[in-house]
Formats: C-alpha cells, sequence, structure tokens
C-alpha cells in the first residue's frame, strides 16, 4: 500500500485480515527506512503497528480520543492520520514532532513526552464529556514501564472509584527504556501467563444457566464462585480491585484478538482495562532481541547489519564521563550508591551497576521516590548519587526541595542532559533546572567548561559534606581534552578568569564558554578588550570576584545555555542590586521566554540568537564608544 496517500484513518474500516496483515508490513519496513536516516524511537513503534490500526479501526478518531502516554510510540498513529510524507524531517527543525503535536493534526489530542500522564488526561477528558453530555470513547495507551509512575497509579485509584467510562489499553512490552523493575512489573508477568480469566468467568456462567429450573438461581449465587476464580486464573487481580472490569492477556500482533476484545470493551459499562502484550521492536531482528533498552531510541543505523552510524573517533560521552568517575570513587568509597529512575543506560550506568551490583538502584519511573530514596541514604551518612536527567528531574521537585534541600543533606544530583538536547524538542529541552534550582537554600549548583573539570566536579561532589550539591552537564560528547590522572577538589564558589581584559567582562559557563572565548578574540581584533570568566559555580556565585568586576565599572554579558527567566544572569543583578551596584550595564543571553522546540542544538541556537556574532553584535552596543581602541 502507499503509505504517503493516507489522508486518515477511515480507509481501515474497508480492509480484511490480509490487507490489515499487509498494511502492518508496509508499516514495519517504512519504519525501519525510515529511522535508519532519521533515527527515533524505533522499538517502541514496531511494538504497538497492529495495536495503533486497530484502535484506529475500531474506533473513530478524532472524535474517539486516542492519548499516547509518553508519546514516543506514536509514529504508527502519524502514518495512519496522514503524516507518513513527513518522515524525511522526523525529529528534525521545523520537520516532523517525535512525538504526539496538537498543532499537527486533529488527532493528536494529547502532548506528552514524559511518562504516565496519560491516565490522568483521560480522566479530565472523561468529566467533560460527561458534563457535556456528548457520546465518545476515550482510549488512553499506557506503557507497562509508566504504570509503575506514582501519577498513573493516583488516576487509576480515580478512575476506579468515580465509574467513568474509559476503555484503558495497557501495552505490556516488559520494557520501559530499560526493562523493567518493581512489584507491579511481577504482577504483570503473573497476567501474562495467567490465560484469559474473562473466558472463563463468562464460560460458567453460561454453563450454569444451561441446567434447567435450577440453573438461573444457580448462576445467581455462582458470583461469588466467579471471584473466586479470578484468585485461582489470575494472582491478584490488581486491577478488578481498583473497580476496572479487566480483559486480557491479549496478543497485540494477532488482529482476531484485539478486535474481539475491544468490542467486549467497547461494550462494558465504567472503566475497563485491555492488557495488550507486544513485543518492542517486533519485525527487526536487532531491535527485537534487544535486551537492554539500546533500540528504543536511536540515532541513524544500517538497515542490514544494525550497526549504529557514528563517527569513528569521539571523545567519551558526558553521561559516561559522569559516572565513571563516580564509579572510580567508588572503588574508595563504600558509601557512595548510584540511583536512576529507568535510565541506567541513558546514564551509562551499566559499568557502576556491574561492578556494584548491591549498590545500584534502578527504581523505574518514579523520579519522585527516586529523590526521596537518595534523601533517605544521605540521612544515614551514605553517598547517594541521583543521575537523572533536567527534564526529568522537574517531575521530583517538591521532593528535591522538601526531602534533600529542606533537611540540607548529601545528595549528589548528576544532572544530565542539561540545555538544549536537540531532536526531541519541547518536552526534553533541559533548560529550566538553574532557574528551579538556584532559588533553594542549601544547594550548590555547577557545571563544568569541559571533561577535566568534569571529573574534578564530579570529585568535588562526593567530597562535599555541608548539602545536596548538582552537577550540570550537556548532552553528547566532550571536547576531548587531556585529562589529569589525579582527581581534585575544586573550592566551592570560585570562578576562574578565562581570559583578561580591560573593556567588558562575559560571565559564562559550560557549553557557552567556546563561543564566548571566540566573540572576544573577534572583539580583540575590533579593539575591544573583553575578560571572560569561567562561572562554573552557578549557586553560589563567587562574590569576591563579583565584587572586583562590579567596582570596575565596565558593562557586563552574561551568557547562559538555560532560561533567562530566573537563571543566572537574574541572579547577577540581583547580586549588583545587594551589593548597592545600581548604575551598572548588565545585558543577558540566553534562552527566551518560550518553548524551544526540535532541530539540531546549533539550528536552535541560531532561531534564539544564543552564537558567537550575536554576543559581538551585543558587546559592540554595550562598550561605550570612548572606550574603544584604534
Amino acid at each position: 500500500m502507499d503509505l504517503l496517500s493516507i489522508k486518515d484513518p477511515s480507509f481501515l474500516k474497508g480492509l480484511n485480515k490480509s490487507e490489515l496483515e499487509k498494511l502492518s508490513q508496509d508499516i514495519r519496513n517504512f519504519l525501519i527506512e525510515k529511522l535508519s536516516v532519521t533515527g527515533g524511537h524505533i522499538g517502541p513503534n514496531l511494538g504497538v503497528v497492529e495495536l495503533t490500526i486497530a484502535l484506529h479501526r475500531e474506533f473513530n478518531s478524532p472524535q474517539d480520543k486516542i492519548i499516547w502516554d509518553v508519546g514516543h510510540q506514536s509514529y504508527v498513529h502519524k502514518i495512519l492520520t496522514g503524516r507518513a510524507c513527513e518522515f524525511d524531517t522526523l525529529r528534525k527543525y521545523k520537520g516532523l514532532c517525535g512525538f504526539p503535536k496538537r498543532s499537527e493534526s486533529e488527532h493528536d489530542v494529547w502532548e506528552t513526552g514524559h511518562s504516565s500522564t496519560s491516565l490522568s488526561a483521560a480522566m479530565g477528558m472523561a468529566i467533560a464529556r460527561d458534563l457535556k453530555k456528548e457520546k465518545s470513547y476515550i482510549l488512553p495507551v499506557i506503557g507497562d514501564g509508566a504504570l509503575t509512575g506514582g501519577m498513573a497509579l493516583e488516576a487509576l485509584n480515580h478512575i476506579g472509584h468515580e465509574k467513568k467510562d474509559i476503555i484503558v489499553i495497557l501495552n505490556d512490552n516488559e520494557m520501559s527504556i530499560a526493562p523493567n523493575v518493581g512489584a507491579l512489573h511481577n504482577v504483570l508477568g503473573q497476567l501474562r501467563t495467567a490465560g484469559k480469566y474473562n473466558w472463563v468467568k463468562d464460560e460458567l456462567e453460561y454453563l450454569l444457566k444451561k441446567i434447567p429450573a435450577v440453573g438461573g438461581k444457580l448462576a445467581n449465587t455462582a458470583e461469588r464462585l466467579k471471584d473466586s476464580l479470578k484468585y485461582l486464573f489470575v494472582s491478584g487481580m490488581f486491577f478488578e480491585e481498583l473497580g476496572f472490569t479487566y480483559f486480557g492477556p491479549v496478543d497485540g500482533h494477532n488482529y482476531d484478538d484485539l478486535f474481539e476484545n475491544l468490542r467486549y470493551a467497547k461494550k462494558t459499562s465504567g472503566p475497563v482495562l485491555l492488557h495488550v502484550i507486544t513485543k518492542k521492536g517486533k519485525g527487526y531482528h536487532p531491535a527485537e532481541s534487544d535486551k537492554t533498552g539500546t533500540w528504543h531510541g536511536t540515532g541513524p543505523y544500517k538497515i542490514e547489519t544494525g550497526a549504529f552510524v557514528k563517527p569513528e573517533q569521539s571523545p567519551p560521552a558526558w553521561s559516561s564521563l559522569v559516572s565513571e568517575t563516580v564509579r572510580r570513587l567508588a572503588r574508595e568509597d563504600e558509601r557512595i550508591v548510584a540511583i536512576t529512575p529507568a535510565m541506567p543506560v541513558g546514564s551509562k550506568l551499566e559499568g557502576f551497576a556491574s561492578e556494584f551490583p548491591d549498590r545500584m538502584f534502578d527504581v523505574g519511573i518514579a523520579e519522585q521516590h527516586a529523590a526521596t530514596v537518595a534523601a533517605g541514604l544521605a540521612i544515614q551518612n551514605m553517598k547517594p548519587f541521583l543521575a537523572i536527567y533536567s527534564t526529568f528531574l522537574q517531575r521530583a521537585y517538591d521532593q528535591v526541595v522538601h526531602d534533600i534541600c529542606r533537611q540540607n543533606l548529601n545528595v549528589f544530583i548528576g544532572i544530565d542532559r542539561a540545555g538544549l538536547v536537540g531532536a526531541d524538542g519541547e518536552t526534553h529541552q533541559g533548560v529550566f533546572d538553574i532557574a528551579f534550582l538556584r532559588h533553594l537554600p542549601n544547594i550548590v549548583l555547577m557545571m563544568p567548561k569541559d571533561e577535566n573539570e568534569g571529573q574534578h566536579m564530579v570529585n568535588t561532589a562526593i567530597k562535599y559534606d555541608d548539602g545536596p550539591i548538582a552537577l550540570r552537564f550537556p548532552r553528547g560528547n566532550g571536547y576531548g581534552v587531556e585529562m589529569d590522572k589525579e582527581l581534585k577538589v575544586i573550592p566551592i564558589g570560585s570562578w576562574e578568569v578565562l581570559k583578561d581584559g580591560k573593556d567588558a567582562v562575559i560571565l559564562t559557563f559550560g557549553t557557552t564558554i567556546p563561543m564566548c572565548m571566540e566573540a572576544a578574540q573577534r572583539l580583540e581584533k575590533q579593539g575591544i578588550s573583553v575578560k571572560v570568566v569561567n562561572a562554573r559555580f552557578i549557586k553560589p556565585m563567587d562574590l569576591d570576584m563579583l565584587k572586583d568586576i562590579f567596582s570596575t565599572n565596565a558593562p557586563i554579558l552574561t551568557v547562559e545555555e538555560a532560561c533567562l527567566q530566573g537563571g543566572f544572569g537574574s541572579g547577577v543583578l540581583e547580586h549588583a542590586q545587594e551589593m548597592g551596584y545600581h548604575n551598572l550595564v548588565i545585558e543577558r543571553m540566553g534562552i527566551p521566554d518560550r518553548f524551544i522546540e526540535h532541530g539540531s542544538v546549533d539550528e536552535l541556537l541560531e532561531e534564539i540568537g544564543l552564537t558567537t556574532e550575536n554576543i559581538v553584535n551585543k558587546m559592540t552596543m554595550i562598550v561605550p564608544k570612548k572606550q574603544k581602541r584604534a
């Protein structure tokens, strides 16, 4: 079938089973081919091909609301809703988003890039539907990994209590990004092997009613027996105890099984949970055989071999640099424990887990829990390293405030993917952590200029004993600088001058240092002498150096790859006011007050004006003419 000709899902209703199976294979081939060039979330999407087709065939989107949890499994949905022709632009600048996007299609009824939100959104939509007396099905599609998130369990509890008509599709592929962990995952394992409890229950009732004269009475009194059967056939029946009618397990790659159970679900009043078993990566051997989560989301790859297309030689990834330095220090300090919320692969903690299996804890998609576990460890004089992406740290904000900072506990937070991350776009850009951490009492916040300084900052964090400390580091690889063999402790709150100058000062840190250094060199050729400072401690700032800079009355430019509101530059302005320097020229450059969409980091920096050229232009405007040297 020509997938590029698809306009909407209505054509599915006229296809027979063999045509649907042919369509499934066409979509898999299309995804394997396109993602080999663009990269993307191949494993999750190959696993939901039949499920997505079945949902769009049995229901009427967008009147019926299909809500994708996390959203990285929505590629098949995008194809069926008329966007196959845009897949060459997937996750590229101004191209097709890798997650549901309401501005792209009326069929994208909910935007998400973080897990465990679909059930709460579905409940809100169901309440609105009923208040407005409308008729529609509401179908959140949530993975077994996302179901471990506390928000999802809160929503299950509420839905079951209110008895709203919602059909929850539990897409159970036994993995989120890495293999799933936790007791709830084990419950689902029991359900997978238990067989079809609902079929047994219905057959029993049918047989009892067939008995002449007394059959009806026996059927009525058999309710307790049927309730007992669910414990016999499905140990625990977790979902039915929450108020859901449970259907499953269902083969998520078998159209007969899917259609039969979806039709049962449509006829059932109240909340329904349809437990669908799928195979992540189905149809492409390298992804299908993946046991570690490597094929959850990838860059370009070679279709024939599954080999990833990467530069032959590149410096180590920042995630690896940080985690391996923690591992190195853990050999000397038995108190060091690593914690991650379902990101052992992304955070490069496999080596630590291999060497110290009893000191490594993947808590699943449960960021709030991860933060407070770290606090509990710290209060017992352990040294917890919480490895978490900037965008996911947002989900644990209250725990950082209430449990870590308020108690002034020695938790080391490794903030991965800090700054712009590129292709994953708005939901994953790590640009808010400075603003939501900087104002918290007790916390230290730092970011290195390169990987050598990075390893010393890890050592500084582990050796620090006076409260919480956080290290920001970007996505991607380091610069390949020479690494010191001996680790050092960097004095807390100390900055360093990278280039001296008399006419103006640039205060910056982390990823923006190279562009600022280049700008300073260009300005030097124009006769403007600019001091460049590595303001590596965002909190506390180097107040002695800052006071010296203020006292020169030189114009100051702050540059940060983070949001301007409440960011590093705001902190410099605050200190100027507090120290009584009210007439200084202080300008700021950073992320503007809007969400930044997907694209390469360089393209996004150009779009928002965070470039060497603009730094040069800004400095030439704020340096008084009389100071410019011939």
